[in-house]
């Protein structure tokens, strides 16, 4: 099953149709692909768990809006400041700074509406959703922006990065495995051991990200590496060094992996999953 390509297809379906500027920016942005990792782990956590993917891809096509919305936010000359995403303008680059804006509000509240289209359940739709708010939240990755902005130019612990990783980026990961476990009706073991999972490859994530800033192939990864030592951030490389980011990386990679054993269903895929998001150049 090609989830990426399911994906994208269900996007378009909800995505706006209108020739307004703002609508050919939101359209813009979800275009600008990436690898759908919060989407694919919705489909194969609810396949996993004994559900149908298919019946669970408007959970999964929200949560790519708000992913989507967010990296529209973090590009932002008031944030990141940066000029280009996946290789192609920012959409404020392209769009403007107010129509990027709006089109970052505009895919956030899109998702709420696409999430509600679900033709699951009352009672599971009630639980994406409530889900969905928490993690997007200031409790989960607004949250761990707004840590993010507080350690600039400041050296932090190990400690503290993952504290602000675990928000900022681990909770889309953590809520797209448990929006999958929601969709198949899976028991509360299971969905702890699908979080367990999430942590774990969402930290080793941000943690390849880091290792990437210094290693990485500019044209691989669609934008400029070096960034983090130019504007003295502290990393997990600055932290650990190379080796020690890369036997975490590791190690993390391993218990995720160990976390699913719990699981009925065959769980090759997010076994290998876990493998490649350890092991990406981009």
């Amino acid at each position: 099953m090609n989830y990426v390509e399911i994906v994208n297809n269900a996007l378009e379906e909800f995505l706006p149709k209108g020739d307004d500027v703002v609508s050919q920016a939101m359209r813009y942005s979800v275009r600008n692909g990436g690898k759908r990792i919060r989407p694919v782990l919705v489909l194969e956590f609810c396949k996993v768990c004994g559900g149908d993917p298919m019946l669970a891809l408007p959970y999964a096509c929200a949560l790519e809006m708000i992913h989507t919305y967010s990296l529209i936010h973090d590009d932002l000359p008031c944030m990141d400041d940066d000029d280009f995403r996946r290789g192609k303008p920012s959409c404020h680059v392209a769009f403007g700074e107010a129509n990027a804006l709006l089109a970052g509000d505009g895919l956030l509240t899109l998702a709420f509406e696409t999430a509600a289209k679900s033709t699951l359940s009352a009672d599971k739709t009630v639980k994406a959703v409530s889900q969905l708010a928490k993690a997007a939240g200031v409790c989960g990755m607004i949250g761990g922006q707004v840590m993010d902005l507080e350690n600039e130019g400041k050296s932090v612990g190990v400690d503290v990065l993952e504290k602000t990783d675990a928000l900022k980026t681990g909770e889309l990961i953590r809520v797209a495995c448990v929006l999958g476990c929601i969709s198949a009706g899976a028991d509360d073991e299971k969905i702890k051991n699908a979080e367990s999972y999430a942590k774990d490859i969402g930290l080793a994530f941000q943690i390849v990200d880091d290792i990437l800033d210094v290693t990485g192939d500019e044209k691989a990864l669609g934008k400029p590496i070096g960034s983090d030592a130019d504007n003295d951030k502290s990393t997990y490389v600055s932290a650990l060094g190379l080796d020690g980011s890369t036997k975490k990386v590791d190690f993390l990679t391993e218990r995720a992996k160990e976390a699913l054993k719990s699981f009925d269903g065959d769980t090759a895929f997010l076994c290998d999953f876990a493998d490649k998001m350890a092991k990406r150049k981009s």
